[in-house]
């Protein structure tokens, strides 16, 4: 007797223990969405005393403006070009060829559209690309400082230093111009004949810009400049 009745008080213990965790479990089920809607009313009055964001895509980083771009094969890319802001410079001359307007002008009259009372270094440079392109550097040297034909830069001219003469020593080359009645009045360590370049160069303009990089580039004595 004394034993059912233990039993039955562990019993009614055990009835009440559930009933206590069914009833905390309820409450914090009911409790859930009131916590929710505090945590929800918590975030938006955070986010709204936040600061703006300022988003920068990662490519227009200072950082990432700096790092070359790489090729598939895993190498950087070479920078490209940047296109020249020089005006362009308006022809003077003519598009006749140098050969034909060597030896319709009498002797003499050639001269230079392109003054060379200031010199304009945008002009010596365009004079000196067309120098390059027909490859004059490999005898004069680059900047025309000679080579295996004379030099360009100093105060001997083979010929005389006047634009008509060196015109046409350029265009109708040494032997026509000797034929035309020039002499020599100068001599070089290097002597050999200047061949013809009049059909080379396309045309009178682009001859007279060779010349004006010739003068443009000249390191002799301003008191010997004679053109």
């Amino acid at each position: 007797m004394k034993f059912a009745f233990t039993g039955v008080i562990a019993m009614l213990s055990m009835l009440s223990i559930t009933a206590c965790a069914a009833s905390t479990d309820k409450g914090a089920e009911s409790a859930k969405p009131a916590m929710m809607a505090e945590v929800k009313k918590v975030s938006a009055a955070t986010q709204k005393a936040m600061p703006e964001k300022i988003v920068v895509a990662a490519a227009e980083t200072p950082e990432a403006a700096a790092t070359p771009a790489v090729g598939a094969d895993g190498f950087a890319l070479p920078a490209q070009k940047k296109k020249s802001t020089a005006a362009e410079i308006k022809p003077l001359g003519s598009d006749k060829s140098p050969h034909d307007v060597a030896t319709a002008a009498a002797k003499g009259t050639l001269k230079n559209p392109y003054s060379y009372t200031t010199m304009n270094p945008d002009l010596v440079e365009a004079g000196k690309k067309k120098y390059m392109s027909i490859s004059c550097n490999g005898c004069h040297g680059g900047n025309g400082g000679g080579g295996m034909c004379p030099p360009l830069s100093n105060e001997t001219w083979v010929f005389g230093a006047d634009d008509d003469t060196l015109f046409r020593l350029v265009a109708l080359g040494s032997d026509e111009l000797l034929k035309q009645g020039y002499t020599r009045k100068g001599r070089e360590n290097v002597v050999g004949p200047m061949p013809a370049h009049g059909q080379l160069i396309k045309t009178e303009d682009d001859l007279w810009r060779i010349i004006y990089f010739i003068r443009g580039n000249f390191r002799g004595d301003a008191k010997n400049i004679k053109w």
